[in-house]
């Protein structure tokens, strides 16, 4: 009788090896020992899920009336996931709720001002009666009397400011006599930019109401994607085909001046629809590493609006030329203490001065700008029906890479993705970023208000790091009349919401006052780590742990409380932002 084969096996073909079985360490061992969880990374893992700040700022609060000292840890507050993933995610849930509570209104979020009250216009007219003296003395020369006179201009301005007026009256005079003649440039467009229609901008930022034919009011809104113009071919993974003629140079005069063209374009089609557009949205890098910006725009716009007012936009900068370098990094100028300028290290002689370098500008009939920043022909935008999931799921993407750096939105795993992006800031090294920066020295200009301190290639500003590409100032960009709230008008929501569903009418902060008549008076300081009555952070995260465990337990109790009260329609209630 034949043996039985295995299916696929001949009688000739051996049976394959079994694999080898996984034999556990022994117990004491090495092995076993180093497969054990570490319990200070547990603590920190439990820190982080139950939303416990995992770098707390200690400070010591002192009661002025009783001498008793206290130390408090407060959150840290960064907005990066790499610094502290708690507080990173509460901001981003924050920021989610001032999107999604600013896209959909139906009604203007700003009230009117209110008018002003007898008191603040005397001191208008107060400070106006000042102004015209501080006029006629400069006029009759006599300069003796301006310093007087420019004493009680400040002290009305601080009784303007404590009276409840916002913003400053008018500029001081020393900001006018330091920054000298304003320069003028053409207000004229382009020749190769189209027009664009303008209109008077209505103070409305609601959009339109549209009717079904079933008599059903609908108000839509949109989100819009801009982008910049391309710098050369690039593959599926970001890198250019051929990095010899990718044009970095542009691509990073691009980055550094993003955030104006942004503006100019929110300023072009609030000039082209004839209303205050009203817009929240987050800049961040493509694939390619070029920045470009996702926005919820309330109210409808005609897609062939946005592109026609997206190529139409640009912005010019008129700086001094700076097409090459005059000096290389490793002998850049130096700085002479006798003549209090920077020089040229070979034949010691100064360098052009910024405000020479602008006058040779002006000068020019011919002159072109340094600079002239476009869009790029991709633009993509979208309707968005208020309360649907997809209005979620736009909201969950604008905010996607919020939490990150710039440069860790998109992981570089090849060596081509990592010489694309050393290419790049090695190119906004030697970028100048305003008329300040230290890297105007390698093109032989002095910066403004140039010193002795500066470092040419190591400006300290935000785009020429290698974490921003380029991206800096704020990647969240959320227009004045959004929401009608700032951030911390929506922390006190959440926190008004949760105090609501406990039904605790003070906050755990408030501290009793210590007599009728007698406000609570505290005096802060910030507390060193190796204090003697500082404990150790694990202490520290231990006990907020716990004091965490037990809110989320009292929140979840009250909302199960609320939820059978209200019935099972109201089954799930909103969870608050922080």
């Amino acid at each position: 009788m034949t043996a039985p084969t295995l299916p696929g096996l001949t009688p000739d073909t051996p049976p394959p090896t079994p694999a080898p079985a996984t034999v556990p360490p022994a117990p004491g061992s090495r092995a076993a020992r180093l497969a054990l969880p570490m319990s200070r990374q547990v603590l920190k893992e439990m820190a982080a899920e139950y939303g416990v700040c995992l770098h707390p700022v200690t400070l010591r609060r002192t009661d002025l009336h009783t001498g008793q000292t206290e130390v408090v840890d407060l959150p840290c507050g960064s907005t990066r996931d790499d610094k502290c993933p708690p507080c990173a995610k509460r901001a981003q849930r924050l920021r989610r709720t001032q999107i999604r509570e600013g896209w959909h209104r139906t009604d203007e979020p700003a009230p009117a001002p209110q008018p002003a009250t007898d008191a603040q216009r005397e001191l208008i007219l107060l400070r106006g009666h000042l102004e015209f003296a501080r006029d006629e003395a400069h006029r009759a020369a006599q300069h003796d009397q301006i310093p007087g006179i420019d004493q009680a201009i400040a002290e009305v301005e601080e009784a303007i400011a404590a009276e409840g007026l916002r913003g400053r009256v008018a500029p001081s005079h020393d900001e006018d006599e330091d920054a000298g003649p304003r320069r003028k440039r053409s207000t004229r467009r382009r020749q190769d930019a189209p027009d664009l229609p303008r209109k008077k901008v209505e103070p409305r930022t609601v959009g339109k109401v549209y009717t079904a034919p079933d008599g059903t009011e609908h108000r839509p809104s949109m989100w819009l994607t801009l982008t910049l113009d391309s710098y050369g071919r690039v593959l599926p993974d970001g890198t250019p085909v051929d990095p010899d003629t990718y044009d970095y140079r542009r691509a990073a005069w691009d980055a550094v001046h993003f955030a104006r063209l942004l503006d100019r374009f929110w300023q072009n089609l609030r000039r082209c629809v004839g209303w205050n557009v009203q817009y929240a949205g987050c800049v961040e890098p493509q694939r390619r590493l070029a920045p470009h910006a996702h926005f919820a725009i309330r109210g409808t716009i005609p897609r062939a609006v946005l592109k026609q007012v997206a190529a139409a936009t640009y912005h010019q900068v008129w700086w001094p030329p700076a097409d090459q370098l005059v000096y290389p990094l490793d002998r850049p100028p130096v700085w002479d203490n006798d003549v209090n300028a920077w020089v040229d290290p070979d034949t010691r002689e100064p360098l052009t001065t910024w405000a020479d370098a602008l006058d040779l500008v002006d000068a020019d009939p011919d002159a072109t700008p340094a600079h002239v920043a476009r869009f790029g022909v991709q633009v993509r935008a979208e309707g968005v029906t208020p309360g649907t999931v997809h209005a979620q799921r736009t909201i969950g993407y604008i905010t996607k890479y919020i939490t990150k750096s710039a440069a860790d939105c998109h992981t570089t795993n090849t060596d081509r993705q990592r010489d694309h992006l050393d290419r790049l800031w090695q190119q906004l090294r030697i970028t100048p970023c305003n008329e300040r920066c230290a890297n105007w020295l390698l093109y032989g200009i002095q910066p403004k208000k140039a010193h002795s301190r500066l470092q040419a290639g190591r400006c300290k500003g935000k785009v020429h790091q290698r974490a921003t590409l380029g991206i800096g100032g704020r990647r969240i960009l959320v227009s004045r009349d959004w929401s009608g709230k700032t951030l911390a008008d929506h922390r006190a929501d959440a926190r008004a919401w949760v105090r609501n569903l406990l039904g605790v009418t003070t906050g755990a902060d408030d501290v009793p006052t210590t007599g009728p008549n007698d406000p609570p008076a505290f005096a802060w300081e910030l507390a060193r780590p190796d204090d003697p009555d500082i404990p150790p952070l694990q202490h520290r995260l231990l006990k907020a742990l716990s004091q965490r465990a037990q809110w989320k337990a009292a929140l979840n109790a009250a909302r199960s409380r609320a939820a059978e009260a209200a019935g099972p329609a109201t089954a799930s209630l909103p969870v608050p932002t922080s």
